[in-house]
């Protein structure tokens, strides 16, 4: 019995990505950094804690709806080949009652917040549930996982401060840009196997300028955040710090720049140390103000 609970449970952490962290990381450094901006530095102690619960949560969630819309196609491609759904180890049954289990668990820390904070997670799980269906009727299902990956910025707002506001935008814009960019590095790795089963992605899209789009995505969001920066009166450690974001962009124009797979999976990777590296200039920025 305790040998069947450790398969299942093992299982279920490969459906939900427990086992490979990135995807919670990249989602979690915005979301703490909104929440930050925020309470000018100061925020709630509770309410930092279901974010960080619900981001964790929340990504597992999208993971599972994910597989469960990919689940004919991911036996096709040579990089999830091994997913729980598409190798049969979890049924399409099992997965969904575990997305409205997760879900359901998420929409309970919600409703220990504001009212404004719950409307908005109705918007947020609607988003979660399209984003995967959107690779197969366009080709910018990145774009469409730039809003789902940065619904979490007003969201942090509505629950600290209980409104929305300019900058709120502008950070909400910076992270659709920074999505954009390292999720076209991620399709990068897919592209052959994408064409040959019928999924679209902005890496198709954009071809051979496929970096020179990147590389405006990443333009975009170092200019929203400037503007960040400029509104809320950020301090030097700010500026140096995304200096350092400006590095980690170079660095990964230079790993993609031969459309090597495993360099654009570094690249994608590398993104965490962008989002840390701003979120820690934020943090330093009130603190030697």
């Amino acid at each position: 019995m305790l040998t069947r609970i450790k398969e299942r449970a093992s299982v279920y952490a490969r459906l939900t990505r427990i086992d490979r962290p990135i995807g919670t990381l990249l989602l979690l450094w915005p979301t703490l950094t909104a929440l930050w901006i925020a309470a000018d530095g100061s925020p709630s102690l509770y309410v930092t804690f279901v974010f960080v619960v619900g981001v964790a949560l929340m990504r597992a969630t999208g993971c599972i709806i994910n597989d469960f819309a990919d689940r004919k196609v991911d036996a096709h491609v040579e990089r999830t080949k091994g997913r729980p759904l598409a190798t049969g180890e979890v049924s399409s049954d099992e997965a969904l009652y575990l997305f409205v289990v997760m879900g359901l668990i998420c929409f309970g820390l919600v409703l220990t917040l504001n009212s404004m904070t719950v409307y908005f997670s109705f918007i947020g799980i609607l988003l979660t549930m399209l984003y995967p269906f959107m690779k197969r009727i366009t080709n910018l299902p990145q774009m469409v996982l730039g809003i789902v990956w940065s619904w979490s910025i007003p969201m942090a707002y509505a629950a600290q401060v209980g409104e929305v506001n300019e900058t709120t935008w502008w950070l909400f814009a910076a992270n659709w840009c920074l999505t954009v960019a390292y999720d076209s590095m991620y399709a990068m790795v897919d592209r052959e196997d994408d064409l040959k089963v019928g999924i679209k992605s902005t890496a198709i899209l954009f071809g051979r300028f496929d970096r020179h789009w990147i590389g405006l995505f990443q333009l975009l969001c170092v200019i929203a955040l400037m503007k960040v920066g400029i509104i809320e009166s950020l301090g030097s450690v700010y500026w140096i710090g995304l200096l350092a974001v400006i590095a980690t962009f170079i660095y990964q124009q230079a790993l993609i720049f031969k459309r090597e797979k495993a360099d654009c999976f570094k690249a994608f990777l590398h993104n965490n140390y962008s989002g840390l590296i701003l979120f820690a200039a934020v943090v330093g920025s009130y603190w030697f103000n």
